[in-house]
């Protein structure tokens, strides 16, 4: 478990829950060291944490490093929701504990057949990074996400990647 991490869990005004990241640990949209971010991903290795919908054990297995950074999904992001998928490797343990909407799909891939085995599961999550002008927040930017899951053959669940982070639009 990684320590001193400045993440909690909020409710919105429509009562849905989402992650509060205010811990940016990863600046500027540019160029994410996502060699800084590998190594820090690494620290939740061997660690697990619970869905709270459904008490689902998600454990953190030495993959989840190399696929959250290397992925092409990863390898597609740009600027904000490249940052966004950055600093949500600092809240993992949360992003875990408010996952929603399952969705479940079967393995297709021959090079998957050991670490997804009985398949894949996605899950909806959300969560919310601080605007700054000039060291004040001015607001939260609300970003969407989906959490990939495989069940591996040895019957446990690993968090595998973050796909689709997409900003959420603003609403009148």
């Amino acid at each position: 478990m990684i320590e001193n991490r400045n993440v909690n869990i909020i409710t919105d005004a429509d009562g849905k829950k989402l992650v509060l990241i205010n811990d940016i640990r990863f600046k500027g949209k540019r160029q994410i060291d996502w060699d800084n971010v590998k190594r820090y991903l690494e620290g939740y290795v061997g660690d697990y944490y619970e869905i709270e919908e459904n008490a689902e054990r998600i454990y953190i297995g030495n993959e989840l490093p190399e696929e959250y950074t290397e992925s092409e999904s990863r390898k597609s992001l740009m600027g904000a929701n490249a940052k966004a998928k950055a600093n949500a490797a600092t809240a993992i343990p949360e992003l875990i504990q408010i996952a929603s909407n399952p969705a479940y799909e079967e393995n297709r891939k021959e090079k998957h057949n050991k670490n997804a085995r009985y398949g894949w599961y996605r899950y909806d999550v959300r969560f919310a990074l601080p605007v700054y002008d000039e060291n004040v927040l001015v607001r939260y930017n609300i970003f969407h996400a989906r959490l990939l899951i495989n069940h591996a053959e040895n019957g446990k669940k690993y968090l595998y990647d973050i796909l689709a982070v997409k900003k959420e639009t603003s609403k009148p």
